[in-house]
């Protein structure tokens, strides 16, 4: 914190959805189901995929992953925001607060990256297949997951840091549901133009980065697959992509909406709605987007299935 005039906040309260009590137990009950789907589809995921050695590509690593960052930074939000729905008191100190958004940027951001990865990893195996398994050895992947986390939590640290050595002098109650850049910047009596700056500069490279290496790899991609004589070859190399497309246009777009524009814009009644769709309900249809339209973990699944029963 900021000396000179400031007052010392050791808490934020945080406003939650809605002050309406009689949507309350309906809006608890609703997201909370939303939660324990994707509690069950994302742990479903990841323990499917280590049990079945068949899964044990790249394709399934980066998807663990996927889902591994689905469930963490849902969770560094959901339960909270779920407590707070009944509760009372609704203040979170201001150490919870910065370890909150800390969690939820890192694994937000490390999604992100993750997901022009898997574009890479996709382009790898349809444009030379031959050299696959050399190109995208275990040792290659490991090193792109570190980096990918490794970016991920340096982005967090600077804006987690940026954010909370902020002024907050006036009033502590954070218009929305978790601790979160754009109200916390609204709330703060310090001049924001460099948080904001730093916004701007390094989420739009990290943004402009992925969907640049998305789009190029999937424009490689198309190139390939024309190459491919036979219309079922070619449906069944555009099939093993539009899963990940459907991900990456939903969380891209969404994040897109939420954090690349200036906070005078910034409307909390209707970043709330969508900080909801992106904090609880993408992490939920991730699983199922891949599972339902997924030839190997289907077979997958059903092998599971047989053994237990």
């Amino acid at each position: 914190m900021n000396g000179g005039n400031c007052s010392s906040v050791t808490e934020f309260f945080l406003l939650g959805i809605t002050n309406n009590p009689e949507v309350k137990v309906t809006l608890f009950a609703t997201f909370l189901v939303v939660y324990l789907i994707n509690l069950l589809a994302n742990l479903g995921m990841i323990i499917l995929i280590r049990m079945n050695h068949q899964l044990h590509t790249p394709m399934y690593t980066f998807l663990s992953h996927l889902s591994f960052c689905d469930l963490c930074y849902s969770t560094a939000v959901g339960p909270k925001m779920l407590i707070d729905l009944l509760a009372k008191n609704k203040s979170i100190p201001i150490v919870g607060c910065a370890l909150q958004f800390l969690t939820f940027c890192v694994f937000a951001d490390s999604e992100c990256l993750l997901l022009a990865v898997m574009a890479f990893d996709r382009y790898k195996a349809i444009s030379s297949p031959l050299l696959y398994a050399v190109s995208m050895s275990s040792r290659v992947c490991s090193l792109l997951l570190a980096g990918v986390y490794l970016v991920a939590t340096a982005d967090a640290l600077i804006h987690t840091t940026l954010t909370f050595r902020l002024c907050f002098c006036g009033s502590n109650e954070i218009n929305h549901f978790f601790c979160d850049v754009p109200p916390l910047l609204l709330l703060s009596c310090s001049d924001t133009q460099v948080n904001e700056l730093v916004i701007f500069t390094i989420f739009g490279f990290i943004e402009l980065s992925t969907i640049s290496g998305v789009l190029i790899s999937y424009w490689y991609i198309t190139l390939s697959v024309l190459k491919i004589r036979s219309a079922e070859g070619r449906f069944k190399a555009f099939s093993t992509c539009s899963s990940h497309l459907n991900a990456v246009a939903i969380f891209q777009g969404t994040m897109l909406f939420m954090y690349f524009r200036p906070s005078s814009s910034y409307s909390l009644d209707q970043d709330k709605m969508t900080s909801l769709f992106y904090t609880l309900v993408i992490p939920m249809l991730n699983p199922l987007i891949y599972s339902l339209r997924n030839k190997d973990v289907k077979e997958a699944l059903e092998k599971l299935k047989n053994k237990i029963s």
